[in-house]
């Protein structure tokens, strides 16, 4: 599993397993291991180089997506700390929690709320946090995992046509779906005691449907986003940052989420970000409810019918400037 890979015994390997990856001899034509095990991604469309892409260590589907929910009422959900971080989404009266515990450990679910086809996705190396529209056309796509990173971010696929997918883009990068965009949806990254003050007790919360399947509770990434650097990343880093500082991205702009901590409301335009303490990091501490605090972040923009919300995501500040680079991390008020 991918959740072991920041031990140091393991390291050397996964980088042995990377640096082959990266070999310029395969990288104008799909390495062999790749055609064997699949066999029906067509990949003479791709909008990225394959020296791009590398293995994270699992193989495909080696960490399971999750196909068949399981969701309980939060006034019955005992195990979950109020100061635990989930992705919440809402259709009308369909309120849905998704906890990081178990996201850590499967990164996709595939889910249907109200009459929204949706995948609820989570890198744990890029702490990018993102709910995606599964309908492309007439098509309701599934996703999985890869097992490959790019940019050290997970690299999805979706089971009919076994395309490749960024997961921080929600692009076609692979395959058949080259250059399509799956639709963001606005989504939260809140605390679970949050959500339940929110949407009450009646809203339904992810539960594991093995509760031993994993370890579930446990950061298999314990301190990495204490780290001075990036995990299976080899491209440039942001400049008046650190790597590994959380930011919070609106489209192709971003924020330090110091600078909205110490705001505590932030406006610009029709924009509006606010910040309140009392969510844990699920990539600090082994237990993911011991985590230090990293704080509640609401990304609204104004209209005449008052605040709503927009996409966003709470990323770690090189994965931004990865894939925008040209683009702004905004440190500082003026």
């Amino acid at each position: 599993m991918r959740s072991l890979a920041l031990s140091a015994l393991t390291f050397p390997a996964l980088a042995l397993v990377a640096a082959l990856s990266l070999n310029p001899a395969i990288a104008r034509e799909a390495p062999s291991g790749w055609l064997f095990e699949w066999g029906e991604t067509d990949f003479s469309q791709s909008s990225v180089s394959f020296d791009e892409i590398m293995s994270g260590g699992p193989p495909k589907d080696g960490i399971p997506a999750i196909d068949d929910p399981v969701f309980v009422a939060a006034a019955d959900l005992e195990d979950l700390a109020g100061t635990e971080p989930v992705i919440s989404f809402v259709v009308g009266d369909d309120h849905r929690a998704y906890p990081l515990q178990i996201l850590i450990w499967h990164e996709i679910v595939n889910d249907t709320v109200g009459d929204v086809p949706i995948t609820v996705t989570f890198c744990p190396l890029c702490n990018s946090a993102v709910v995606y529209d599964r309908r492309v056309g007439d098509a309701v796509l599934d996703f999985g995992t890869t097992g490959k990173l790019r940019n050290s971010d997970l690299v999805m696929y979706d089971r009919q046509t076994e395309s490749w997918w960024q997961q921080f883009t929600g692009e076609g990068i692979i395959g058949t779906y080259t250059g399509t965009a799956l639709k963001r949806l606005p989504s939260r990254l809140e605390s679970f005691a949050r959500f339940k003050e929110r949407v009450g007790d009646d809203g339904k919360v992810l539960v594991p449907s093995r509760s031993g399947a994993r370890a579930y509770g446990m950061n298999p990434y314990s301190s990495y986003d204490s780290s001075s650097r990036p995990f299976l990343y080899n491209g440039e880093l942001p400049e008046g940052i650190e790597p590994l500082a959380r930011v919070v991205v609106v489209e192709d702009e971003a924020w330090s989420l110091q600078l909205i901590r110490d705001a505590g409301r932030y406006e610009r335009d029709d924009l509006v970000i606010t910040w309140e303490a009392g969510q844990n990091s699920a990539l600090d501490s082994r237990r993911i409810a011991k985590g230090k605090d990293v704080g509640n972040v609401v990304v609204q923009r104004a209209s005449d019918d008052g605040l709503g919300d927009v996409p966003y995501d709470i990323a770690f500040a090189f994965a931004f400037h990865a894939f925008h680079p040209e683009a702004p991390i905004h440190t500082s008020t003026e």
